[in-house]
């Protein structure tokens, strides 16, 4: 399994060169064709609102727009312009939805869809929450990356999120995507209380299925001892020097993550490396 289709978002001069210092290189690896996507903001004038937008203002917005798209093309052609693999440049028009319903649409036709982290102090005002709206209505695994990603390659040491979910099963195939042969990947369980990991045979199952398409893979039980299951994921990754974490995503209805609270979005926020959803 290799990603043919990547899907680059880039939705700022600020972090163009964090998602494309994740992208370039999968798409060197497997001869990908990567696409650079970047969605210009609408300037929306609401009918009950009685208002006139003088011309100046429309002309001013839509230069706005016209040096940010530049500004990220160029950051684009200077990250593709020496590699052999096919890149499209591809700037979509928001009109009046929102980017995430845009990205949405060209993502069902991408293998692979990479995305920036979310970060306040850069966003737009139709970027709000659109990582997770990508997550979950695309269809796609979603890589996230952190906003100063600088490398390194992705794929080599990899770290799963297990859990007997359907997330986790389409998370676990979709690691398949980027894990590189001869790689490894931990299949990493959280659980409340001291495991029995000789009879975990979901996890046991799964690794030998990773070795079957030629990728090294270990299962680790690991007790929470009170803390969140995003921290203990991220505490491993790191005493593991992984280069992605994989998970499932968004288990729960909205309304159970907004009063309880999410793994995914602890890992949204919090990460330091980038991690791959499948929802």
């Amino acid at each position: 399994m290799t990603p043919k289709t990547v899907l680059a978002c880039l939705m700022n001069r600020e972090t163009a060169d964090a998602v494309l210092a994740c992208a370039v290189p999968l798409a060197r690896a497997h001869g990908a064709h990567l696409v650079g996507l970047h969605t210009v903001e609408a300037l929306l004038v609401y009918p009950g609102i009685a208002i006139h937008v003088p011309d100046a203002t429309f002309g001013a917005f839509n230069e706005s727009q016209r040096e940010e798209s530049n500004a990220i093309e160029a950051i684009f052609r200077k990250h593709t312009s020496n590699e052999d693999f096919p890149s499209e440049w591809r700037l979509v028009k928001a009109e009046a939805t929102t980017a995430a319903a845009r990205i949405i649409e060209s993502a069902h036709a991408a293998d692979l869809v990479i995305m920036p982290q979310e970060d306040p102090s850069t966003l737009r005002g139709d970027q709000n929450h659109a990582q997770e709206r990508v997550i979950r209505e695309c269809g796609r695994p979603v890589v996230i990356v952190p906003t100063n990603y600088k490398g390194p390659e992705l794929g080599r040491n990899v770290v799963l999120g297990w859990s007997d979910t359907r997330e986790a099963a389409r998370a676990a195939h979709d690691a398949l995507l980027v894990a590189q042969k001869g790689g490894t990947i931990n299949i990493l369980r959280v659980n409340g209380r001291a495991p029995d990991e000789l009879a975990d045979f979901d996890a046991i199952n799964l690794a030998s299925m990773f070795d079957r398409h030629g990728v090294q893979a270990q299962t680790v039980h690991r007790e929470r001892g009170g803390q969140e299951i995003a921290e203990v994921l991220l505490k491993y990754a790191f005493e593991q020097g992984a280069d992605l974490i994989v998970t499932g995503a968004f288990g729960h209805s909205r309304i159970y993550d907004f009063v309880i609270g999410a793994v995914t979005h602890s890992l949204m926020k919090d990460a330091k490396l980038p991690v791959l959803y499948s929802a």
